[in-house]
């Protein structure tokens, strides 16, 4: 009969056989410090029979063009290091019984010979290649060292193996695959039945689900490659499970526990701004400004997401939710991710609120700008304004949120360019008001399944049209070759009234990449090329007051032609620049991309933008039309610049430009998912995993709306787990 040890799950791991005190130091150096934790240490991945081949079938595989990986077993059966000048080449011959196949490094030979020993077994998978002899040939492959029991046991009885990462901290604590395996496999048999569920019986049940013991032992050791999936799905449903219940939590907390100030239309404050309007709102405009004042005149607080494509007319909406807020009596705070944009939104609202007071308002509504730059005599002068309500609009940047900042009726906060601002943000700028309604904006188009997880919480409104009068900006893609053609063009165009952005990767020349930088090309373009222009310069180290006495230049029509860096990238609106031309385009993201792009064709004049790159990246991008949705992961990291460069050429629709980045990048890079206040997604994948999403979203919103405390006795589990394992992360559940 087998003996149950008397340890729990969250005993020290140094207690399992194999492993001690001094193996246990290296496993906590990776965060592996209990029973508990080693039972969730999964593996990366798993080698299925199924797919390997023998020597022999995979030559026939390599002779018939065959261009994917593939994985073959074999014995090492002796190696060699050769040296060709400076270079060593070190090459090590395998064999199983069908031939012989050998594998090439040509770098860290010193580590691969000591890896590689004579009658050791290994899993080698890579792309199969041909030696100058015709030989079955890997350079640089995967490998996984095997146990000769392994070897035999995986070949006759179809075991599927798994293999985890070996993080250095592990290798130098003498753990090696073999050790490991050993060791998670004593744990699992020994512990696993100690692990409680934190599913309820009927989630599992309804949504076809493995028990949590039965998957623990799944993905450690499959008995199939269903049960391998299944044990997969199981703890993927569970992680977006528990982040929904999170989003659920949060949303519910903010509409019932927390009042909205409940407002309504008092005069014709709005009405009379709409007359000064030089044009009329487009219909997505209306659509979304209806949705905004329901929540406005609404007990509930509002929680909203306003979505828009660069120059759909964001800001204007949000103005306008301003003063149904002024009209109200209570302050409003618009907040920018740059001091620069700040800056012109101030000047902007002021010169439309001057506007409004000239003819049509009984009251001229103040603008106050608080930034972190100013001198302490302004910004003592703002401080006051905001504490005795002189200031009805407060323009801001972080700064906004300080603890010297006290507002006296705050009411709404608007906060731009939503993803640059992490949930303790936002929670500090609305704890400075009774619950102020919230707005927050994204210029940079949000994917679905991004809405539906890290802003499930929000309210979504998206403004999915332009003005009438915009023509689509055209963009093309030229070489350097091209470059005298181009100035001439931007020479050409300044007759018709045009103003062009130059944007260049770097400020300053880098030895390291050469690229070109914004202060060199300046002054060689003022002294070749466009000596007959007007030119400006603009980069990230002035300060904010440099930076916009440039843009006012530059929007007098002082300049015929900005050479910036991307300090241009977010929000600055010159109505007559409509080229712009992108250096080395290649080394920027899509988004970014995308932000440049929108900072033309802000006017009815047909706009463009010239992406330039290297000569053998445009003749590429020509003869090679690839689409994400056929490319191997491996394929995607290889040609990532062609696709975004692709990508802008094809499109203008920013939703589209996210969801090629979003595959690109990850959710991580684009939306800060660490500043959210959820849990980082171990299992699920927010690009592949979009239905589970949605049906997890659902189960978890249903059982919230249903028992917003999880008081019922058949949601203790959950309860239960959310407090031992979410604890960090419920803290914020409150926070818009």
């Amino acid at each position: 009969m087998k003996t149950v040890s008397k340890n729990t799950l969250d005993d020290s791991v140094q207690y399992l056989k194999s492993v001690g005190p001094k193996r246990a130091e290296s496993f906590s150096k990776i965060g592996i410090r209990t029973i508990r934790d080693l039972l969730f240490y999964f593996p990366s991945r798993h080698l299925d029979r199924t797919t390997v081949l023998t020597a022999a079938k995979a030559y026939g595989y390599l002779m018939n063009g065959y261009d994917g990986e593939l994985t073959v077993i074999g014995k090492v059966f002796e190696k060699e290091k050769k040296r060709f000048g400076k270079k060593e080449v070190l090459k090590v011959q395998f064999r199983d019984e069908t031939g012989f196949f050998e594998c090439v490094w040509f770098h860290a030979t010193k580590y691969f010979y000591s890896v590689f020993n004579e009658g050791n077994v290994f899993a080698i998978s890579s792309k199969p290649d041909k030696s100058k002899y015709g030989a079955l040939q890997f350079i640089h492959p995967d490998f996984d060292r095997l146990s000769e029991e392994e070897e035999t046991g995986f070949l006759h009885t179809g075991k599927i193996i798994p293999f985890y990462r070996i993080p250095k901290e592990l290798r130098s604590g003498n753990i090696g695959d073999l050790s490991l395996r050993r060791i998670i496999s004593h744990a699992v048999e020994n512990y696993v039945n100690q692990v409680e569920e934190t599913l309820t019986e009927e989630i599992i049940n309804q949504n076809n689900l493995i028990k949590i013991r039965e998957a623990i032992r799944n993905f450690h050791f499959p008995e199939s490659t269903e049960k391998l999936n299944s044990a997969k799905r199981r703890f993927k449903f569970e992680e977006l499970f528990y982040l929904e219940v999170l989003v659920a939590l949060r949303k519910q907390n903010y509409q019932s526990k927390l009042t909205g100030n409940k407002m309504s239309i008092k005069t014709n404050l709005v009405q009379d701004f709409l007359k000064t309007l030089p044009f009329e709102l487009t219909k997505a405009q209306l659509k979304v400004l209806a949705e905004i004042k329901n929540d406005l005149l609404s007990e509930k607080p509002m929680n909203r997401l306003l979505q828009g494509d660069v120059g759909s007319g964001k800001t204007i909406v949000s103005l306008i939710a301003m003063l149904i807020a002024v009209d109200n009596g209570f302050q409003t705070a618009i907040m920018a991710p740059t001091e620069i944009l700040a800056d012109q939104h101030a000047k902007n609202i002021s010169l439309m609120m001057k506007k409004l007071y000239e003819h049509h308002s009984e009251k001229e509504i103040k603008v106050s700008l608080l930034l972190g730059g100013q001198k302490k005599s302004e910004r003592d002068i703002t401080l006051q304004e905001i504490e005795l309500q002189e200031a009805d609009i407060v323009v801001g940047t972080h700064a906004l949120f300080e603890e010297k900042v006290k507002y006296k009726n705050l009411g709404l906060v608007v906060i731009d360019e939503q993803h640059r601002f992490g949930v303790r943000q936002r929670a500090k700028l609305q704890s400075k008001g009774r619950t102020p309604e919230v707005l927050v904006m994204s210029a940079t188009p949000i994917p679905r399944t991004i809405t539906m997880t890290i802003y499930g919480d929000l309210d979504i409104s998206v403004i999915d049209e332009m003005p009438k009068n915009r023509k689509p900006i055209k963009t093309v893609l030229r070489g350097e070759a091209k470059l005298p053609e181009i100035f001439k063009f931007i020479i050409d165009k300044k007759s018709e009234g045009y103003q062009s952005f130059i944007v260049y990767p770097l400020v300053e020349e880098s030895e390291k990449l050469e690229l070109k930088a914004a202060e060199t090309f300046y002054e060689e373009l003022r002294k070749t090329h466009l000596k007959d222009l007007r030119l400006g310069l603009i980069h990230g180290r002035m300060s904010w007051q440099e930076k916009e006495e440039k843009m006012l230049l530059f929007l007098k029509k002082e300049f015929d032609v900005l050479v910036s860096t991307t300090v241009i990238e977010v929000g600055i609106d010159i109505p007559d620049a409509n080229i712009i031309l992108i250096n080395d385009a290649h080394r920027f993201g899509l988004s970014q991309l995308h932000q440049l792009r929108g900072r033309v064709g802000r006017s009815n004049k047909q706009a463009y933008c010239v992406l330039l790159t290297k000569d053998e990246i445009v003749q590429y991008n020509i003869q090679q039309q690839l689409d994400l949705d056929y490319l191997s992961s491996t394929m995607i990291e290889k040609y990532k610049s062609a696709i975004r460069l692709q990508t802008m050429v094809k499109t203008n629709n920013g939703f589209e430009i996210a969801e090629t980045d979003l595959k690109l990048r990850g959710p991580g890079d684009i939306f800060s998912t660490k500043q959210s206040g959820f849990p980082d997604l171990k299992y699920a994948d927010i690009i592949n995993d979009a239905e589970l999403i949605s049906l997890t979203k659902n189960i978890a919103f249903d059982l919230i709306n249903k028992d917003p405390s999880l008081e019922s006795p058949s949601n203790s589990i959950i309860r239960k787990n959310l407090i031992k394992h979410y604890s960090d992360n419920l803290q914020y559940a409150k926070i818009a």
